[in-house]
């Protein structure tokens, strides 16, 4: 299909104001027309230019390449658009906002082997437990618990269900006694978790007899580092709270012990999540792939 350069001021508009209103009231025609033009742009490039979800309008990859183009003569610019996208292979930078409690999802092994599957793709992880929207800061997806993912976003579950486990060290606790009750808490040394430095430190819950409840424990050790934590139970520095995959390899090797189970209940799980689009980019495609293959190897026959 013959480019129709007409279309180029259009994308630019939304390109320099991430927002459809804004590229329709600078050109001074309807939000559907710009909406309805930057389909027929795709749908000519042949990839998608632009990443819409009801907060924010960003550039994808092949997005910036356009609008990079733009700056050069015209003919370099028709060039682009009849080229559209390189090829079906995944490549580029894939950008993910990861929380610092998704264990599975960092510990290694599922990026190493994305990375072995996929060389030219640049996979960059930033990890952070920042609630933010991850169109508007530019990353092409995120990993966190499901109950706190966007209705508008598709998840792709990356693990079963969880569930959190409080742990201390065996020396700690020849020292202070076991909590029987999460009240006993209370009276316990604490390793507390908050995500940032304006957050109060996470309350650690709870559930019995199908109630659920959380206890406000003072923590005298806090740090939004899940790692450091970890260290610090392993040290004998207190009892500790997060989700089961972070602590079960050191349960198994006695070096730290399980507490209070009878109070901790399965919740969903970390799942893979991004925008809504009739299209994914080969990259992120691959991703997703990626994910659900490894799940499938993981998940209970």
């Amino acid at each position: 299909m013959k480019a129709d350069l007409n279309l180029l001021p259009l994308f630019l508009a939304v390109a320099e104001t991430h927002n459809f209103r804004a590229a329709a009231d600078r050109l001074g025609v309807t939000r559907s027309a710009v909406s309805q033009g930057i389909r027929r742009l795709e749908d000519q490039f042949g990839a998608q230019l632009v990443t819409r979800t009801t907060r924010a309008v960003t550039l994808t990859e092949a997005g910036e390449r356009l609008r990079d183009a733009l700056s050069r003569p015209l003919a370099e610019i028709a060039e682009t658009m009849e080229r559209g996208a390189d090829d079906a292979v995944p490549r580029g930078r894939l950008r993910i906002a990861a929380t610092s409690i998704a264990e599975r999802f960092l510990s290694g092994p599922l990026v190493a082997s994305f990375a072995a599957a996929h060389p030219l793709v640049t996979l960059d992880v930033t990890v952070t437990d920042e609630e933010f929207d991850i169109v508007a800061g530019g990353f092409d997806a995120g990993v966190r618990l499901g109950e706190v993912i966007e209705q508008d976003m598709i998840a792709v579950p990356l693990t079963g269900d969880q569930r959190e486990m409080v742990v201390a060290a065996p020396d700690y606790l020849a020292r202070h006694g076991r909590p029987e009750t999460p009240s006993d808490l209370l009276r316990h040394r604490c390793i507390g978790w908050r995500p940032s430095p304006r957050v109060a430190p996470y309350r650690w819950e709870f559930e019995k007899d199908g109630k659920a409840f959380d206890i406000a424990v003072d923590p005298q050790i806090t740090s939004n580092d899940l790692r450091f934590l970890l260290r610090t139970a392993l040290a004998g520095g207190g009892i500790t709270f997060a989700t089961a995959d972070t602590f079960e390899p050191h349960v198994a090797k006695g070096e730290l012990v399980s507490l209070l189970e009878d109070y901790l209940q399965p919740f969903p799980g970390f799942y893979l999540y991004f925008p809504q689009r009739s299209d994914l980019s080969p990259k992120l495609r691959a991703m997703v792939d990626h994910v659900r293959m490894a799940r499938r190897a993981t998940a209970p026959a």
